[in-house]
C-alpha cells in the first residue's frame, strides 16, 4: 500500500481522492459527511494503483454501509479514478470519539443532540446519560422517550421546556 509519501504526483492524487471520499454525505444524517462522522478511516493506493478507501460502520450491521460504499465508489469514479475499492474495517470498532467537533456542531444545528465528547464524559465519575441538552432551545430539562429513535444510532428525547421531540445521537 502507498500512502501520502509516494512523491508529489501520488500525494496530490491521494489527497484529491481523500477529499472526494471525505465529502460523501452520510445517508441517514445527510448534514454530516462520512469524514465528519469518523466513518472514513483511510485512503491509500495498493501496488496495482487501485485507490483503496477504508470505512468503519457506526455499529455492526449498519444498513447504511452499502449505500456509503456505493456513494464513495461513485464519487471517486466521477472524480476520474477508474480503479477504486472500498474495504469495510471492523477493528477497532467505531466510537463517537471519532466524530469531528465540526460534525457535532452540524448535528446540533440540524436538530439532533450530539453525543457527549470524551472530555465531557470524563468530567463526571459515572458515564451515564442523565440528561441531554435540547438542540432547539438549549434547555437541559429533557427526557428520554425511547432508547431507539429514527435509526439505531439515535434515541428519541423530548424537551420539557419547549415540548419539542428530538433525536440524540447515542454516545458509543
Amino acid at each position: 500500500m502507498t500512502s501520502v509519501d509516494g512523491g508529489p504526483a501520488l500525494n496530490a492524487d491521494l489527497a484529491r481522492a481523500r477529499r472526494l471520499a471525505a465529502a460523501v454525505p452520510d445517508p441517514e444524517v445527510p448534514v454530516l459527511s462520512i469524514d465528519d462522522l469518523g466513518v472514513l478511516r483511510d485512503v491509500t493506493k495498493d501496488d496495482e494503483g487501485t485507490v483503496v478507501v477504508r470505512i468503519t460502520p457506526t455499529y455492526s450491521g449498519c444498513p447504511a454501509m452499502d449505500t456509503i460504499r456505493a456513494d464513495v465508489l461513485t464519487a471517486l469514479h466521477d472524480g476520474g479514478f477508474a480503479d477504486v475499492r472500498v474495504d469495510l474495517v471492523l477493528s477497532p470498532a467505531w466510537t463517537t470519539d471519532w466524530m469531528s467537533e465540526d460534525g457535532r456542531r452540524k448535528l446540533a444545528e440540524y436538530g439532533i443532540a450530539p453525543p457527549a465528547s470524551d472530555a465531557e464524559r470524563r468530567r463526571g465519575p459515572v458515564g451515564l446519560t442523565l440528561r441531554v441538552r435540547c438542540p432547539q432551545c438549549g434547555s437541559p430539562d429533557t427526557e428520554e422517550l425511547s432508547r431507539f429513535g429514527s435509526t439505531a444510532c439515535k434515541s428519541l428525547w423530548r424537551c420539557r421546556s419547549c415540548l419539542e421531540p428530538f433525536d440524540h445521537f447515542k454516545t458509543l
